[in-house]
C-alpha cells in the first residue's frame, strides 16, 4: 500500500518533462473566524457557470519582501475579507417558489479554507516567459474538479511557484460559480494590499442581492442562451484535452498601427477581436456571428463596484459580414458593444432565474460557438505586492470553453494601448494561429505558444 506521502505526491504530479515540481499541499485559513451560520447566496448567473473554471497567474519578480512564508501570511489575512472563498458549496433548499437565494448552490461560510499547493520551477522567470508553452503554463495552476461530496471540496486553489531566481508565480484557480475573471483578477489587488499592509483600491463587495431578480411571469428566452441550453451536453475530458492555448502580446506601437488602418474611434478590443475572428474562421464569405462576453459591472444605470464578488458576464451575439474586411468587421463589433441595452442584461438574468426554479441542469456558457471576452478594462497590473513593482505578467484562462474556442483580450504589462490576447482553441487551430502571417504582420509576439510551434 502506498504511503500517505506517496499518495500526495502522485496527486500533485505534473506531466512528463515538466519543469515545475509540486511538493506539498496544505490549507490556507482566514485569520478572522466567520460568525457561525453565515451563508453566501449565489445568483442565478453564478449558478449558470457551473461548467466553467477561472484561472489567473500573476508573475512577480524577486524582491526583498517577497518569499513563500510572507505570501502565505498575507493570503491568510486577505481571506478574512472573503468569507465565501473559505466556505463550501451546498445545495439550497426550498420549493419552486422559494427565494432565489435558496435555490441552486449556496456557500456555507464555515472557515474550511482554500487549498494551497507549494511548487518550484527549474528555471528563472525570464527563461520561463521566453520558453514556456501555453499548455506548460497550466503547470503553474492546480485544480481538482468537484467530486461527489461538494461539502468537503475546496472551490479555490492557490499555487505558489518559486523560480530559481526567487521570483514567484501566484496561480489562482476556482470554479466560475464563485468568481468571474474580473473578480478573480481583482482578488490579487486585495492580496497585494494585505501584503503591503494597506487597503485595496477595489475592496470586495459580497452582496448577492445586487443581481437579484424576481420576474412576475416567465420571461421570453433570450435566443443565444436558449440555444446554448438546448444544445447542452456534458463536457468530456477528451474534448477539454483537445483544446490548446497560446498568448499573443501586442506592443502599444503595434496596436496603434493597427488602429490607424481602421475607422477612427475603433477600440483596441474590437480591432483585436475582429482580427482573430477573421483569422480563426479563415475570413469566410458572408455574414457570420460572434459571441461576445462583456463585463457589465459598469454598464448598468446603478453600476456595481469593481470589487463585486461573483459573475457579471453578459453573453451577446454580434453579426458582421466577414467579406467586408477588417475595418468594417471591427466597426461592427464596436457598434454592437456600445449598443447593448441594459434591458438585455436583465432579460437574461430573469430567464436564468426562472430556469433555475424549474430545472438546475448546467449548460455551456463559454461556447460551444467561438466566443470573445473583453477583459482589457481590468486593472490586472495594479496588484503591487511590493510598492511600485507591478507584476511582470498576468495571464487568465477560462476552463470548459470547448468547441470552437475562446479568445480573451487582456491588458499588457506596459499598459496604454498594449494588449495581450489569449486563445484557447482546438489544438490544430491554435498552432495555425501561432503561425498566421496576418496576425504576425500586425505586430503580435507569441509569448506562450502552442506546443507544435515550440517544437519546430
Amino acid at each position: 500500500m502506498p504511503s500517505a506521502a506517496m499518495t500526495v505526491a502522485a496527486g500533485l504530479a505534473t506531466g512528463p518533462g515538466s519543469r515545475v515540481t509540486r511538493f506539498a499541499k496544505s490549507t490556507a485559513a482566514s485569520v478572522t473566524p466567520v460568525r457561525p451560520g453565515k451563508t453566501h447566496a449565489l445568483s442565478p448567473l453564478d449558478n449558470a457557470m457551473e461548467r466553467h473554471t477561472v484561472h489567473v497567474v500573476v508573475y512577480l519578480r524577486a524582491a526583498p519582501g517577497l518569499d513563500r512564508e510572507q505570501l502565505k501570511e498575507s493570503l491568510s489575512e486577505v481571506l478574512s475579507l472573503y468569507p465565501a472563498m473559505t466556505g463550501r458549496l451546498t445545495r439550497g433548499e426550498g420549493s419552486a417558489d422559494a427565494e432565489p437565494a435558496h435555490r441552486g448552490w449556496v456557500v456555507k461560510c464555515n472557515d474550511a479554507g482554500v487549498r494551497m499547493v507549494d511548487a518550484r520551477a527549474a528555471v528563472t522567470l525570464d527563461e520561463w516567459l521566453a520558453t514556456a508553452t501555453g499548455d506548460e503554463e497550466m503547470d503553474l495552476l492546480y485544480y481538482e474538479p468537484m467530486g461527489a461530496e461538494p461539502y468537503i471540496w475546496s472551490p479555490f486553489y492557490v499555487q505558489l511557484t518559486e523560480f530559481t531566481d526567487k521570483s514567484y508565480a501566484l496561480g489562482l484557480s476556482c470554479i466560475h460559480i464563485h468568481n468571474d475573471p474580473t473578480a478573480a483578477a481583482l482578488f490579487f489587488h486585495a492580496w497585494a494590499a494585505a501584503h503591503r499592509r494597506t487597503t485595496s483600491t477595489y475592496p470586495p463587495f459580497l452582496h448577492p442581492p445586487a443581481l437579484a431578480v424576481s420576474p412576475t411571469s416567465p420571461p421570453p428566452a433570450p435566443p443565444l442562451l436558449a440555444e446554448k441550453a438546448s444544445a447542452a451536453s456534458p463536457t468530456s475530458t477528451d474534448a477539454a484535452a483537445a483544446m490548446s492555448s497560446a498568448t499573443f502580446h501586442f506592443p502599444a506601437s503595434a496596436v496603434r498601427a493597427l488602429l490607424s488602418s481602421l475607422e477612427p474611434g475603433t477600440t483596441p478590443f474590437a480591432a483585436l477581436a475582429a482580427l482573430f475572428w477573421l483569422r480563426i474562421t479563415g475570413a469566410a464569405d458572408g455574414e457570420r456571428e460572434l459571441t461576445l462576453a462583456l463585463d457589465f459591472r459598469k454598464r448598468m444605470y446603478a453600476p456595481l463596484p469593481w470589487g463585486y464578488y461573483g459573475s457579471s458576464v453578459h453573453f451577446t451575439r454580434a453579426r458582421a459580414d466577414l467579406a467586408s474586411g477588417l475595418p468594417a468587421v471591427a466597426a461592427a463589433l464596436d457598434r454592437h458593444v456600445a449598443g447593448v441595452p441594459e434591458e438585455e442584461l436583465w432579460r437574461a438574468l430573469e430567464w436564468l432565474h426562472t430556469r433555475q426554479q424549474q430545472e438546475n441542469a448546467p449548460f455551456q456558457m463559454y461556447g460551444p460557438e467561438l466566443t470573445c471576452a473583453a477583459l482589457d478594462h481590468v486593472p490586472m497590473y495594479g496588484a503591487e505586492f511590493e510598492a511600485g513593482a507591478s507584476p511582470a505578467r498576468v495571464s487568465c484562462r477560462v476552463g470548459g470553453a470547448t468547441g470552437e474556442g475562446l479568445v480573451l483580450v487582456l491588458p499588457a504589462p506596459e499598459g496604454g494601448e498594449a494588449r495581450d490576447v489569449v486563445v484557447t482553441l482546438p489544438a490544430g487551430a491554435t498552432a495555425r494561429v501561432c503561425r498566421d502571417a496576418e496576425v504576425l504582420r500586425h505586430g503580435a509576439e507569441v509569448v506562450f505558444g502552442a506546443k507544435a510551434e515550440k517544437e519546430e
